[in-house]
């Protein structure tokens, strides 16, 4: 079983910054892809960055350019840099892995919050 622990979330002003962190806990897994959610209060969830093994980085379109998406040489944990935050980024962050056999795994969830 694939534990994932998320760490870096709280509550920063309009303009500042935060990093969110998810590390896979149980041990050295190949994985497949990395990246990141998020959900708003009455909202789905949805596509924050995407980091596939040896593919291109994706981004939501609202935050190209505000936020950055990496990952350590082992793959074995993955960033999330987020400057220039809005209100609008306010919401749960989500790390997700999809280890090499496919399967998907998510973390707890860090609450996101920016005020005006």
């Amino acid at each position: 079983q694939v534990r994932l622990e998320e760490s870096g979330g709280g509550l920063v002003q309009a303009g500042g910054s935060l990093r969110l962190s998810c590390a896979i806990s149980t041990g050295r897994i190949a994985t497949r892809l990395m990246g990141w959610y998020r959900q708003a209060p009455g909202k789905e969830r949805e596509l924050v960055a995407s980091f596939p093994l040896g593919g291109s980085i994706d981004y939501l379109d609202s935050v190209k350019g505000r936020f950055t998406i990496s990952t350590n040489k082992a793959r074995n944990a993955v960033y999330l840099q987020m400057n220039s935050l809005k209100p609008e980024d306010t919401g749960v962050y989500y790390c997700h892995v999809r280890v090499w056999t496919g399967d998907p795994y998510w973390g707890q969830g860090t609450q996101v919050t920016v005020s005006s």
